[in-house]
């Protein structure tokens, strides 16, 4: 039955597929929050009037945010290809697809802890620094756990763009659902490709959603 519904779908390349785009999303996922978080963490620090007020820094960190932040993921993969070949030398591959998921990624998720951090009660924060906590205390026993909900919301809400971002990437050839729907399906006028790849997607989107719900949950004192 399920042969004669989907014909063109062919079970190995679908897991492979399937398997690349979550290779992906997870590797960018783990980069993104990492750098993310210490974009953000700086962003904050450098404002004024706070511990590592630097009007130069927060300037120029800031317009790095902002500047990949504006520029839409398609038009950065082209304007990342030459670094791209330069890393791997090639731009084909789940891999070689991770510096333009990253660098896309990342100040978005950067913002997004600016965001969380900026909502943390000032009075905490004086409080730790009234007492002589260093910068390494305040970001780590202060700043993290105070953000974490915010921060764990926001790192669940890049994963599912990262998902998003892929399938975009596998069009160039990244690999991944993308790639597969892309090549297989639509230019081989396959609808039932196109439509297992992207239910496989919203699946993946789903759980993605479910994990970082129940860990916000979790972790939410409030």
């Amino acid at each position: 039955m399920i042969a004669e519904w989907f014909p063109n779908v062919q079970l190995d390349k679908m897991l492979e597929a399937m398997y690349e785009t979550i290779y992906m999303t997870v590797a960018a996922t783990v980069i993104t929050f990492i750098l993310g978080l210490a974009l953000g963490i700086l962003l904050f620090l450098t404002s004024p009037n706070n511990v590592w007020a630097n009007k130069v820094v927060y300037f120029l960190t800031g317009s790095f945010v902002n500047i990949f932040r504006s520029i839409p993921f398609i038009i950065l993969i082209i304007l990342l290809v030459p670094f791209t070949k330069f890393l791997f030398g090639t731009m084909r591959g789940p891999t070689a697809a991770l510096p333009v998921l990253i660098i896309g990624a990342a100040p978005f998720y950067a913002r997004m802890v600016l965001i969380a951090l900026k909502e943390i009660d000032k009075g905490v924060i004086e409080a730790a620094r009234s007492m002589g906590a260093k910068t390494s205390t305040i970001i780590f026993k202060v700043l993290i756990p105070e953000s974490l909900p915010a921060l764990i919301s926001g790192i669940t809400v890049t994963a599912v763009a990262l998902v998003g971002y892929t399938a975009m990437a596998g069009i160039i050839g990244a690999g991944g659902l993308g790639h597969l729907a892309y090549m297989q399906g639509f230019q081989r006028a396959r609808t039932d490709v196109m439509l297992v790849a992207t239910v496989i997607i919203v699946l993946i989107v789903f759980i993605i959603q479910w994990i970082g719900d129940f860990i916000t949950a979790k972790v939410d004192k409030r």
